[in-house]
């Protein structure tokens, strides 16, 4: 799992970090992450700033409401078996939706767009355009502003 090359904020770099450990995880079938996991994982894929941080916010909340957000994923696909779904795409589509229902903070544009662009990088165009299908299904179920943060801030 490749990262195109590409000058990106750190929040972005953060979600990518996000995806990529999830992935790892998810194909290794471990159990929950533990601090030596992450931090094993920081020695091999090192950031700096607030990308760790928010990485591990969005890693570990993924995988405390995993069994939801997977509910929700295979609701939202039509035509589709969730078994199918590429690793790296299940990945992207779990921190989105994680971002979605509990990140108020962030926009849900913001976390759709931030998904395409991961997936984009990390995957294919095609899996972009798949992602966008699939998040939006998941707007038309939120009840929050889609270009607001819930508690007015924005993400920058």
């Amino acid at each position: 799992m490749g990262e195109k090359k590409g000058k990106s904020s750190p929040r972005r770099t953060a979600r990518v970090r996000a995806v990529q450990f999830l992935y790892q995880w998810g194909i290794r079938q471990q159990p929950a992450p533990s601090r030596k996991s992450l931090d094993e994982f920081w020695a091999l894929s090192p950031a700096s700033g607030a990308v760790r941080p928010f990485a591990e916010d969005l890693i570990l909340g993924t995988i405390d409401h995993l069994s939801l957000l997977d509910e929700r994923i295979e609701r939202y696909l039509e035509n589709w078996q969730f078994g199918r779904l590429a690793a790296v795409d299940r990945s992207i589509l779990r921190v989105a939706l994680y971002e979605l229902l509990y990140r108020g903070e962030i926009p849900p544009v913001v976390s759709v767009n931030e998904a395409v662009e991961v997936a984009k990088q990390l995957s294919s165009e095609e899996s972009g355009k798949f992602i966008n299908g699939i998040l939006d299904r998941a707007l038309r179920d939120l009840n929050r502003p889609l270009r607001a943060a819930q508690d007015g801030e924005s993400e920058g």
